[in-house]
């Protein structure tokens, strides 16, 4: 596997994104169109209008069961790097980190973690720019 960095850390998954995705939208498309012909021709209106509703809660469904996954995550990681800090300093992290910086943080190695914490704190720094001043990168290849 390619070394994690600041430029390759996102996560793809190629058939979510470039299959289920595309077909989902071609489905919701092929739905509505469908649904349109049928009150021109003015018959089978509701079994089309039952397909295109489907087709949208199928699309809400991946949606949501993807940010839902995201957000159990983002909570894990903010516990864990809240954890990490601890264990490094003895107190918890600043309340007035964003959740963002705090998902950006976890990348930072154990040598400039804490120091990059409270510059992310006193200097208000982004998550972009939070990760682009780590030098040692810690990856995390679990995220989905």
């Amino acid at each position: 596997m390619e070394n994690q960095d600041v430029k390759n850390h996102s996560r793809i998954v190629p058939l979510f994104h470039f299959v289920v995705l595309p077909l989902l939208v071609f489905v919701c498309i092929a739905a509505t169109i469908h649904c349109v012909q049928s009150i021109i021709a003015g018959d089978n209106f509701f079994n089309t209008f039952l397909i295109l509703m489907l087709a949208i809660a199928v699309i809400l469904i991946a949606f949501f069961a993807r940010i839902f996954a995201l957000k159990a995550q983002d909570r894990a990681i903010k516990n864990e790097v809240n954890f990490r800090h601890y264990i490094a300093t003895g107190k918890l992290l600043d309340d007035r980190l964003s959740y963002k910086q705090i998902i950006a943080l976890r990348f930072a190695g154990n040598d400039e973690f804490v120091l990059l914490c409270k510059k992310a704190v006193d200097e208000n720094l982004s998550a972009n720019s939070i990760k682009q001043q780590i030098s040692n990168w810690k990856a995390d290849n679990h995220r989905v």
